[in-house]
């Protein structure tokens, strides 16, 4: 039993702010996914039966290329802030929490990265 008033329990235990920057971006980013995901699916459907030189041209030209690399840092980004969010409120030991959101983020960075070099390497290396 504690001598504190329920004031004095919850103070200094309220809202941190952040959550509602963190909800805007998660909408935010999946508003921005619908469109770039629907002129993905478009454009791969229209590369079907392509070889590797006709995809490699379509993915080098400037349209393309951006639009895949918005795709691609929308697409790791949103994902980032999903598995946050899951990793916060289910794993309870610090150590393990810490240790996966720097695993995620790690994870996003290096694999967005990865994709935005992959379009600029083939975009730029004609």
């Amino acid at each position: 039993m504690s001598l504190r008033s329920p004031l004095a329990r919850v103070r200094g235990l309220g809202s941190a702010k952040e959550g509602v920057s963190h909800w805007w971006a998660q909408k935010l980013t999946s508003l921005a996914l619908i469109p770039l995901s629907l002129w993905f699916v478009a454009s791969v459907v229209s590369l079907t039966g392509a070889g590797h030189a006709e995809a490699a041209e379509w993915i080098g030209s400037p349209l393309s290329a951006g639009l895949l690399i918005l795709l691609l840092l929308a697409t790791f980004y949103h994902a980032y802030l999903g598995l946050q969010v899951i990793i916060e409120d289910y794993v309870h030991h610090e150590g393990a929490k810490l240790a996966l959101l720097l695993s995620v983020q790690t994870a996003c960075i290096l694999l967005a990265l990865t994709g935005v070099l992959s379009v600029l390497i083939l975009m730029l290396g004609d």
